[in-house]
Parts: C-alpha cells; sequence; structure tokens
C-alpha cells in the first residue's frame, strides 16, 4: 500500500441502528457547540434557545451533552427493548460523524475494535473513501457532505 492509500481505499459500510451503544458506557463527552445548542433547543421547542441545566455541562471554554447515573446520554431513549435518540435529526456533528473519526479510521485493528460494539459498522450504506474523508475533517455541522 502506497503511503498516500488508506487501509479504507476501498470503502466502508455504515448504517446506523439506533442500539445505544455508542451513547451509553463509559463516561466521556459529546461536545456540542452554541450553534448545535440552539438548533437542539429549537428541535426541543424551547423559547429560550437554551438547553436545561440537566441537558448539558460546561467543561472548560467548551460544552458537552450530560450523562444520565448510568452512563446514557441525556437524549438516550430506552423503551420497551428498543433504544434510539431523541434529537436524532439535529444530533451533534460528534455523533453524526460517528464511525469516521480518525482514531477509528487510524488502522484497519482500531475500526474492527470499534466495530465490535457497534452493530452498524461495516453493514449497509456504502461509503467512498473521498466520503469518509471529507466526514472525517468536517468541522461544523453545515458543512457535512450528503450520505448515501
Amino acid at each position: 500500500m502506497s503511503r498516500k492509500q488508506k487501509w479504507y481505499q476501498d470503502g466502508l459500510h455504515f448504517t446506523c441502528t439506533q442500539c445505544g451503544h455508542c451513547c451509553s458506557g463509559a463516561p466521556g463527552y459529546v461536545w456540542v457547540t452554541k450553534e448545535e445548542i440552539v438548533r437542539i433547543a429549537r428541535f426541543l421547542e424551547r423559547d429560550d434557545d437554551r438547553l436545561a441545566e440537566h441537558q448539558v455541562r460546561r467543561v472548560g471554554l467548551h460544552f458537552s451533552l450530560t450523562e444520565r447515573a448510568n452512563g446514557d446520554c441525556v437524549f438516550l431513549t430506552r423503551s420497551n427493548g428498543a433504544t434510539g435518540c431523541a434529537i436524532y435529526p439535529v444530533r451533534p456533528l460528534q455523533c453524526r460523524t460517528w464511525p469516521f473519526w480518525s482514531q477509528n479510521l487510524a488502522a484497519r485493528t482500531a475500526w474492527d475494535s470499534a466495530a465490535a460494539g457497534c452493530p452498524g459498522m461495516n453493514c449497509g450504506k456504502f461509503y467512498s473513501v473521498g466520503l469518509i474523508e471529507a466526514i472525517r475533517t468536517t468541522r461544523r455541522t453545515e458543512e457535512l457532505p450528503v450520505t448515501p
């Protein structure tokens, strides 16, 4: 493989199953921008364009969605054995770009490790290397490429 070629040069498959695995478990951060907070608040029909204290927290100079005591994202829904995202249409960029994160794409072994906990990886929609790279390097939701 040449230096410029990625191990995923032939593309990858992914379709979110909304299983909730990436939205629960060990504590972490789901980074949100002020614009994303406003978008989520409007989606939730809040008049003040803000999220409640139990939904977002300040971490240094940044903001992160909060987690419940069990590690679930505050917006992860569970009902009758099914999981989902209460804000899926307006979810943050961090959520929208999963699993095409640099850490998952660093090596095939990293991808396989992430796929062990994500039933949507290696299944469903095809993503070309060009689209994967566009998603991986996107820094604003508005710049996210249209996916298949």
